[in-house]
């Protein structure tokens, strides 16, 4: 009977531990979710996603194949899996993704960072399969209207003012061939990259 009721004690014990655990990791979970699917529908967001069917489509717009350089960075272009942006001008907006970049900067490697006149561009990459590869490339970019004096950039037809813009792309990704396609995009800090060599 003892032996019985031991059991019957120990589980209770084992159950109250999970649930006490799952509470204390409840703020850490709820910190980790996808700052861009926190903000996607947010009106005071701009927000980009590009799949992979779009990236073979523009790779193919104007290359020519015979073209070696052309044609790796066309390979690259088709290496990606994800392609995620976030623009904003909100304050608080701003501060979310800035603590979202540190939490998720402790699983990446810190590839470039460039401070210029109140503004702060940070590249963090996650390894791939060789020192000119990576599996995601991060870039985050803070203070932009501060260096542009407050005078904004043309988005959709519109000035508007830009405070924080964090990119996120997946795939086999050659960090010699990206700062090409960040060129192409006209994505703010893309023409960093150019200088890692």
């Amino acid at each position: 009977m003892k032996t019985l009721n031991n059991i019957k004690t120990n589980t209770m014990k084992n159950k109250i531990v999970v649930i006490v655990m799952a509470i204390m990791l409840m703020p850490a979970l709820s910190m980790a979710q996808d700052i861009f699917e926190k903000y996607n529908d947010n009106s005071d967001v701009t927000y980009v996603s590009i799949k992979p069917k779009m990236f073979q489509m523009i790779a193919k717009m104007g290359i020519n194949v015979d073209d070696p350089e052309a044609k790796s960075f066309m390979d690259m272009v088709n290496s990606i899996t994800s392609f995620k942006t976030l623009v904003t001008d909100n304050k608080s907006i701003s501060a979310d993704i800035t603590k979202w970049v540190k939490s998720r900067s402790s699983s990446l490697e810190e590839l470039m960072e460039v401070k210029d006149d109140g503004s702060e561009v940070k590249f963090y990459v996650k390894e791939g399969k060789d020192s000119d590869h990576v599996k995601e490339l991060l870039i985050y970019v803070n203070g932009i209207d501060k260096a542009m004096k407050g005078q904004g950039v043309e988005i959709n037809g519109e000035n508007r003012k830009i405070e924080t813009v964090v990119v996120s792309l997946t795939g086999d990704i050659n960090l010699n061939e990206i700062s090409k396609l960040t060129d192409k995009m006209n994505i703010p800090g893309g023409e960093h990259l150019d200088k890692k060599k």
